[in-house]
């Protein structure tokens, strides 16, 4: 039975990975976060860890002892440009604190993503490749540059089997999303799904990368699974989209639904990123594949809930 530690166990990525991992995997799961979750989860341990305080995170570690470790704290593009210091300390710090842990405790395998928000403005905006010299423009970004560059670091000097993806924007409509950019996605399908107007903060054309959570779980796991990868960070999308277009299918069946389109400031975190990004080596190294599409996404998104108002 392996023993796995979450961080960021209460967040949109983490709340829903425990699920994915109790179906696929036999064993004993550790969840961390700085607030206690929302329901107990059967099988699930909870522990208090803030993964800025070092020595907290040394005393977690030596207590449970984890074999594989899926570090999901973390501050979110919009957020992170509101406070920069926190997200430094939260997204570097954390990291730094994570990965130290992980060497100093003989962790076997660790995961801790990244995002698209580590592109930056001067990147082709189709297809953007993995490998890649642009500069990303918010704290977030630059945080996770930095994260890139330090699991490369532990892999190539403690041998830390330390794994990444580059997520898209991610779907769910199981725990609301924390604040990223691309959450108009979901809050655009929930207001429709309620008969609500939405105002939207991106322009109707801004088209970002984006999958759907059930996606993103099963290939996030599948490449764990791998016994050895051949890249240490690989990208992951199911689709290009705009707010437009999510507009366009919801009103193929709620054909009164309306938005506004009244761009904020997160209108230029979204021109900063490209539209679509290649996944080549993540279907080649070890069988990517989506079951969702757009439409489909937002159907099923439509779906629960409508089971749930």
């Amino acid at each position: 039975m392996v023993r796995i530690l979450i961080t960021g166990s209460n967040g949109q990525v983490g709340s829903e990975i425990i699920e994915y991992l109790r179906k696929t995997t036999d064993c004993t799961i550790l969840a961390t976060d700085i607030t206690q979750p929302r329901e107990q989860v059967e099988g699930v341990q909870f522990e208090y860890m803030d993964v800025k305080e070092r020595v907290l995170v040394e005393s977690v570690f030596r207590k449970f002892k984890p074999e594989h470790v899926y570090h999901l704290a973390a501050i979110l593009s919009a957020t992170g440009e509101k406070d920069p210091v926190i997200t430094h300390n939260v997204n570097t710090t954390g990291t730094m604190n994570i990965l130290s842990a992980c060497v100093t405790h003989g962790v076997q395998k660790a995961f801790i993503p990244s995002t698209i928000g580590v592109y930056g403005p001067e990147i082709q905006k189709e297809n953007a490749p993995l490998e890649n010299y642009s500069t990303p423009t918010t704290m977030y970004g630059i945080t996770k540059a930095t994260s890139e560059m330090l699991f490369k670091y532990y892999h190539a000097r403690f041998d830390l089997d330390v794994r990444s993806v580059r997520y898209p924007g991610l779907i769910s409509y199981k725990v609301e999303p924390t604040a990223g950019t691309t959450d108009f996605s979901v809050d655009m399908i929930k207001h429709a799904a309620l008969g609500k107007k939405y105002i939207c903060y991106l322009k109707s054309d801004t088209r970002l990368p984006m999958m759907y959570m059930p996606d993103a779980m099963i290939n996030t796991i599948k490449m764990m699974y791998q016994e050895k990868v051949e890249k240490r960070i690989y990208n992951f999308m199911a689709y290009s989209i705009s707010p437009g277009e999510i507009e366009s299918i919801i009103k193929e069946r709620i054909p009164d639904f309306h938005v506004e389109y009244v761009p904020d400031y997160r209108q230029a975190i979204a021109d900063s990123w490209p539209a679509s990004i290649n996944i080549e080596d993540s279907v080649n190294d070890w069988g990517f594949d989506c079951t969702y599409d757009a439409k489909k996404t937002v159907d099923d998104m439509l779906d629960h809930y409508a089971s749930s108002i």
